[in-house]
């Protein structure tokens, strides 16, 4: 069975904007035409493809067909550009990433500015985890820890996103009067970011030599992190790019001197739409040159 295009773009259109409407002033034309083209997409493949609400969501054979409207759409744009179609409009593609919230937070938008023809997508996950969305079929590109090429897609190394375990000088004074001890860490209140994040104890293991689990804040923000640490709310990992020049400025220290913590990143990109984004790789390999640690 053929897709039709425009019905699939009505389909990926209301997936994007979240709500019908929204889908018909993006695609220029009225509601019901976007509700007659996924009505009949639907009656087309025998299932329902969109759970109607606030923002509409995909049912699981709707994230399949998703998949494939991106990668259409992807590689349409790809042959636009090799027969010199160069309409502006038409040239801005979706384009599903995974990224760490670390280094969305630090370098990353550097590489995103330095690319056009693309509106970003961007789902946020762990370093440990964002490569699932790419196995999953849910993006076209991930930053991640994993340094073993995903099947069928390519793998590049970025460097490594070089963390700092800081804290406030009063945070310090109040919790570790007598050093920086494995017994002071297990009850100083440290910063974790979610459930995924591990650095914490991963820091704790290479430094200690044992794994334990801190009391913890939970805050889900790079930023909430900085203004935490600073406000000696409690001692957390922080990316050296952001912290270097708070600890230059005396408002936070290092815990242990000499002892970062290094998270190595890779590029993956799925090949079937790697010459499509190419452009995007070359920038962020780039920014990743000059912003992580070899």
């Amino acid at each position: 069975m053929d897709f039709d295009r425009a019905q699939l773009a009505a389909f990926a259109s209301i997936l994007t904007t979240g709500t019908f409407e929204r889908a018909a002033q993006h695609l220029g034309i009225t509601q019901s035409a976007v509700s007659q083209r996924l009505k009949t997409l639907e009656e087309k493949l025998g299932c329902v493809l969109v759970i109607r609400g606030t923002p509409c969501v995909t049912t699981a054979q709707g994230e399949a067909l998703l998949r494939h409207a991106n990668e259409v759409a992807l590689l349409e744009k790809q042959v636009k550009e090799e027969i010199g179609f160069s309409s502006e409009a038409s040239n801005l593609t979706s384009l599903q990433i995974a990224v760490n919230a670390d280094s969305l937070a630090t370098w990353f938008i550097d590489a995103l500015a330095q690319v056009d023809g693309f509106l970003f997508d961007l789902k946020i996950d762990d370093q440990d985890h964002s490569a699932n969305w790419l196995r999953r079929g849910e993006v076209q590109a991930a930053v991640s820890a994993e340094p073993t090429p995903i099947r069928g897609c390519d793998c590049f190394p970025l460097g490594a996103l070089r963390y700092r375990a800081t804290a406030s000088p009063a945070f310090v004074k109040q919790w570790f009067p007598k050093g920086v001890t494995l017994d002071a860490l297990k009850l100083a209140p440290a910063l974790t970011y979610n459930i995924k994040d591990t650095l914490q104890t991963e820091w704790l293991r290479a430094v200690f030599g044992e794994s334990i689990f801190p009391n913890t804040h939970w805050l889900p923000s790079p930023q909430a992190f900085i203004d935490a640490t600073v406000n000696h709310i409690g001692w957390g990992m922080n990316p050296s790019i952001l912290v270097d020049p708070l600890i230059e400025q005396g408002k936070l220290v290092k815990l242990i001197p000499d002892m970062p913590y290094d998270t190595k990143l890779f590029w993956h990109t799925s090949r079937a739409t790697a010459h499509t984004i190419a452009p995007l790789t070359t920038a962020i390999r780039q920014a990743a040159r000059s912003a992580l640690a070899d």
